[in-house]
């Protein structure tokens, strides 16, 4: 149905026309998504393209984790800002068309709310209850997926006195979802020039069902500083990354399954370069409904290797060689582990150099998670026996 990006002939309806500036304007969002931007600052910049390249009218924008496809990171429009609660029940809690968990797993990224519920989109219970009161009509939405692996996503939307999204326009974004994949995969291994203290001390948040907020702790109130500087930065709402685990706790608790299911877990990449894992639970309470605790800590080293060596690009077998690295396993171990021979270590080892931009393994281990060590053995920390770091109490 979408095909692939055909050069000139891409638009076959009237309403994109086929000139000069509109491949500029295509051309521009993929060099800015291959050079090499912070996820922030490469979608604020994706979104002013593409309100060159079609009429948009609201957006929103998101990085998500690749293993749980929750958010933890967005650019978004205030008026879609003040709707995030009905967004998310949405999303989690009810089956609707172009769900992004949905689109993750399809065989095309793309999909529209218009063509999918066959130009009725009464249809759709997000139209109804959330689009159309906001007083906004058709929906194109997007995830963007690197060889299966989906590091966003991306939702723009048309008022309702505006004409759908056209087949033109969808397969234009379907061009574009794997460059801004690559783009925001990318980021991640960007290292961060942001100057502050590091932060150790777990934070809690304490929240209502309704996603308000009702307690919550200084190191929380310290690490909400770093999330939402990355974040919604000029409003006074939670991070989306906040907001994103407590949907998919009500969603896992409104299925049955949470007793059954690992409780909702999302890594991410504060403002200051540090790796932080957040994670939702229902609260023991004399009271029903019991408040929902958010956690937010700083992640483990070997949490977050399968995310960086998917940021890096690494094939499964250069993964497993770089975590025996990081076990500190000598080549002749890894070699008897893997059941390779020493020269294919060394040769894989060669590889990942050359990926990580380093030279040795020791550089490869500090090149990824110097963030995650040296400001706490700078704090006077010490890792455990299991070589975990934890809050030395003063």
């Amino acid at each position: 149905m979408w095909g692939s990006f055909p050069g000139e002939r891409v638009y076959t309806d009237n309403t994109v026309k086929r000139d000069r500036a509109t491949q500029r304007h295509i051309q521009q969002i993929v060099r800015l998504c291959h050079a090499g931007l912070e996820s922030r600052t490469l979608m604020v910049e994706t979104i002013k393209r593409l309100r060159a390249l079609m009429p948009i009218d609201a957006s929103f924008f998101a990085t998500v984790d690749p293993a749980t496809l929750l958010f933890t990171g967005s650019v978004a429009d205030d008026v879609l800002v003040r709707a995030t609660p009905q967004f998310l029940a949405n999303e989690f809690l009810q089956e609707d068309v172009n769900a992004f968990r949905s689109l993750a797993r399809a065989v095309h990224p793309v999909g529209d709310l218009d063509a999918a519920t066959q130009h009725h989109p009464e249809r759709s219970a997000r139209y109804r209850d959330i689009l159309a009161p906001l007083g906004l009509g058709d929906e194109l939405r997007a995830t963007l997926r690197v060889n299966g692996t989906c590091w966003g996503v991306l939702c723009l939307h048309r008022e309702r006195s505006s004409a759908p999204f056209t087949p033109g326009e969808a397969r234009v974004l379907n061009y574009l979802t794997p460059h801004l994949g690559e783009g925001l995969r990318k980021a991640l291994s960007i290292g961060s020039g942001a100057a502050g203290a590091s932060l150790d001390e777990p934070g809690l948040l304490v929240l209502d069902d309704d996603l308000s907020l009702v307690a919550g702790t200084p190191a929380a109130d310290r690490w909400l500083a770093e999330v939402a500087a990355a974040d919604w930065s000029h409003t006074r709402q939670l991070p989306t990354a906040i907001y994103s685990v407590v949907g998919r706790l009500q969603a896992l608790e409104q299925d049955g399954d949470v007793l059954t299911r690992e409780l909702p877990r999302a890594r991410l990449r504060t403002r200051s370069g540090q790796w932080l894992v957040l994670h939702a639970s229902r609260m023991s309470w004399p009271t029903s409904p019991a408040p929902i605790a958010v956690i937010l800590e700083v992640a483990q080293p070997m949490e977050i290797a399968p995310l960086i060596i998917q940021a890096y690009d690494l094939s499964r077998r250069e993964g497993e060689i770089t975590l025996c690295v990081m076990r500190g396993l000598s080549t002749a171990e890894i070699a008897a582990e893997l059941h390779i021979s020493p020269h294919t270590v060394q040769d894989h080892l060669k590889a990942i150099f050359d990926r990580v931009g380093v030279r040795s393994r020791r550089a490869l281990i500090a090149g990824i998670f110097t963030q995650q060590y040296h400001p706490r053995i700078v704090a006077g920390s010490r890792p455990d026996s299991h070589g975990q770091f934890r809050l030395e109490r003063r």
